[in-house]
């Protein structure tokens, strides 16, 4: 083996290179000595001397020999010497190859971060809530023109980036609570920074006011200033401030923004901005808009029933602390159920065959299967909770698919 690896050797060029050269030297006359021939002591005692010359000329020997008398070997030690005596490249210090696989999990993994961070349920309520209520200013089939679509399209942008921030800001003020109730959050798992929260809380705010000022439409700019007010009042950790600690202030909240200015401000904003006429309080948008009183104050209860936990740690008085979990879930059921048996007899009472059908129909299939599903809820089980609350929404997206068909 020396026969082999002596040749590679570099020639020592300065003091430094010497206990190199040495200790490896040294490592094999040891070796030899403790292992080989009849006077293996007589060897022992002439390589101790030399050890001790070494020693005084290289200090650093003495922490790789200590194992003379042991008959310790230096195979580790010339090992260590051939890895630094060879000359091959070292692959650590190479650039890492382009990796257009790793560059494409990143961008899904942010995509998702965002999706999270956005609160999808929050965004697909939204946009329907806006379209259906925008069709409600539909009075003929050529109302449905590009002009409509450009007036939706406006409308729906703005609320996102509205609805962006304000989940947003709920998410930086209740990171400490998210890590209990809902861990999964990119705030609370610690995906996002608390700066990256507040730049796409701030950046989406500002482009949400932009985008409502450029449009011009005082319903659709109100409706965006409104949802801020509230939406800051019910989050943010300040005095007076911070409504969600309060279960009535929380709930308004959600049932001023979710029933009152959606359907109302948007509707304006689609029957003066866009079609340029008078305003009207329809019977269809009556309905809309108290119909959706019902299903917000059932949205502002039940999300609090999930997050029991981390509410009572940290003092938030929501209807479920108070009243309890079973309780909270059949009221939100039973207002539900109230409000599909007064969907029933609007749509009976409706002048058109069609929309008696549709209405009548829809109305009924929903409450049953509103009963069915809570009627298999395990309230002992936070999954099986958050999962009908989740259907809930659902139930809150059919029922926006329906409203047009009020007449």
């Amino acid at each position: 083996m020396d026969s082999l690896l002596l040749p590679s050797f570099p020639k020592p060029s300065s003091l430094t290179t010497a206990p190199h050269f040495s200790r490896t030297k040294y490592c094999a006359a040891i070796y030899h000595a403790s292992s080989y021939g009849p006077n293996a002591s007589w060897n022992k005692r002439k390589v101790q001397k030399e050890h001790n010359f070494l020693k005084f000329r290289w200090p650093s020997l003495n922490h790789h020999f200590k194992g003379i008398e042991r008959g310790y070997t230096c195979q580790k030690c010339n090992t260590k010497f051939v890895v630094k005596a060879t000359s091959e490249p070292s692959f650590e210090s190479e650039p890492q190859a382009f990796d257009p696989k790793s560059i494409l999990d990143s961008v899904k993994n942010s995509l998702d971060a965002f999706y999270r961070f956005s609160r999808p349920h929050t965004v697909i309520g939204t946009a329907l809530s806006i379209i259906s209520v925008s069709l409600l200013a539909v009075e003929k089939i050529s109302d449905i023109s590009p002009l409509f679509f450009t007036g939706v399209l406006e409308a729906v942008v703005a609320a996102l980036f509205m609805n962006i921030y304000i989940v947003g800001l709920n998410q930086l003020s209740d990171v400490e609570i998210d890590k209990i109730n809902k861990p999964y959050l990119p705030l609370a798992s610690g995906e996002y920074s608390f700066g990256t929260g507040v730049t796409i809380v701030a950046s989406f705010s500002i482009l949400s006011f932009w985008l409502g000022w450029i449009v011009g439409s005082w319903p659709l700019f109100w409706a965006l200033f409104v949802s801020f007010v509230l939406g800051t009042a019910y989050s943010i950790n300040v005095p007076v401030l911070r409504w969600k600690r309060f279960a009535v202030l929380a709930a308004m909240c959600i049932l001023a923004v979710r029933a009152v200015i959606v359907q109302l401000a948007f509707f304006l904003h689609m029957q003066t901005h866009v079609y340029k006429r008078p305003p009207v309080f329809s019977r269809p948008l009556i309905f809309a808009t108290a119909f959706m009183s019902f299903f917000s104050v059932v949205i502002a209860l039940f999300k609090d029933i999930p997050d029991i936990e981390g509410d009572k740690v940290f003092g938030i008085q929501s209807f479920t602390v108070r009243l309890g979990q079973e309780r909270v879930f059949w009221i939100c059921v039973s207002l539900l159920e109230i409000a599909y048996g007064v969907a029933l007899m609007m749509g009976a009472a409706s002048p058109c065959l069609w929309s008696k059908i549709v209405t009548g129909v829809g109305h009924a299939v929903l409450a049953s299967v509103l009963w069915y599903h809570a009627k298999s809820v395990d309230l002992k089980s936070k999954a099986s909770i958050t999962s009908f609350y989740m259907f809930i929404w659902k139930l809150f997206y059919a029922e926006y698919l329906l409203i047009p068909f009020v007449r």
